[in-house]
């Protein structure tokens, strides 16, 4: 089954404290999902980086979501982590967060360099903020799922 098939793909739960690289060593914070929802991810759901819509504190954000093992980091444990475009001053930790994801950027990918991944990463927030004006995307940020509390 291809990832096609796959989207739009919804998950919801509280905001765990991730591996710290995201803020600290990136400065491109995530918010993470726990084990739990990863572990609901449908088989054949690829690794690699998608886009969509988050909803948080009654508010909709675009957002750009990584899937997978992060190989740069070498990860033991399949992650989901969703970087919302928008600044928050407070912590997240905690909070409930809703997410459709609508599409796919790229594959997983190994980099030489943080500086080359962060590179990669901010391309990848730039396809998502896109991406998601797209009229067809922009009919998501409106679904039940996300404005529904």
């Amino acid at each position: 089954m291809s990832k096609d098939n796959l989207l739009p793909y919804y998950a919801a739960g509280k905001i765990v404290k991730g591996f710290g690289r995201g803020s600290k060593a990136l400065g491109i914070p995530t918010a993470n999902f726990p084990e739990e929802v990863v572990a609901q991810l449908p088989e054949g759901f690829n690794t690699g980086i998608y886009y969509g819509w988050a909803a948080l504190e009654g508010k909709i954000y675009k957002m750009v979501m990584s899937i997978g093992w992060n190989p740069f980091y070498q990860n033991e444990k399949k992650s989901m982590e969703v970087h919302i475009l928008h600044k928050f001053s407070n912590d997240l930790h905690g909070k409930e967060l809703k997410v459709v994801i609508t599409g796919f950027v790229r594959p997983e990918a190994n980099f030489d360099s943080v500086d080359a991944l962060i590179a990669a990463i901010n391309n990848d927030i730039k396809i998502a903020d896109e991406r998601l004006d797209d009229p067809k995307m922009l009919e998501f940020k409106s679904s039940e799922f996300l404005t529904n509390s």
